[in-house]
């Protein structure tokens, strides 16, 4: 199979599979006499379970290891389970400070006019001051 095939079949674009080829996160094709990559069902598989795991939010270095693991034979399925439940509280603590920082954004919106002056309680805030649009800094 040529990369044009592998990128048909898996989804990925073919900058995209150079890449992960040069990063050694999957296994290298072999080449063949006129230089051309020379792809497997292996190699689809890898590719695949890169392109699932990048999606679920997996690191590139995180995906190299699951494939790693996916080519050992003497893998234990705890080992992996117990990365997927590591990347799954990861997400969610990741979740809880969007959250919080989408409550701060709609508590600086709440505080602001939306108007046509140019005092802005969201700006004022964001830069740690108190003082109005006209107030200049002081010259110590």
């Amino acid at each position: 199979m040529n990369i044009s095939d592998v990128a048909k079949k898996t989804g990925l674009t073919r900058k995209a599979i150079r890449f992960y080829e040069e990063k050694g996160v999957v296994t290298p094709p072999v080449r063949s006499a006129n230089g051309y990559r020379s792809y497997t069902q292996h190699h689809l598989d890898e590719l695949n379970l890169l392109r699932q795991s990048r999606q679920v939010g997996f690191t590139l270095e995180e995906c190299g290891e699951l494939v790693q693991l996916m080519n050992n034979p003497a893998r234990h399925s705890a080992e992996v389970k117990a990365r997927t439940l590591q990347k799954a509280e990861e997400i969610a603590a990741h979740i809880e400070d969007l959250h919080a920082m989408r409550a701060r954004l709609l508590a600086l919106a709440a505080d602001c006019p939306g108007d046509e002056s140019a005092a802005c309680p969201i700006i004022e805030h964001l830069a740690g001051c108190c003082h109005g649009v006209t107030d200049k800094p002081s010259e110590e």
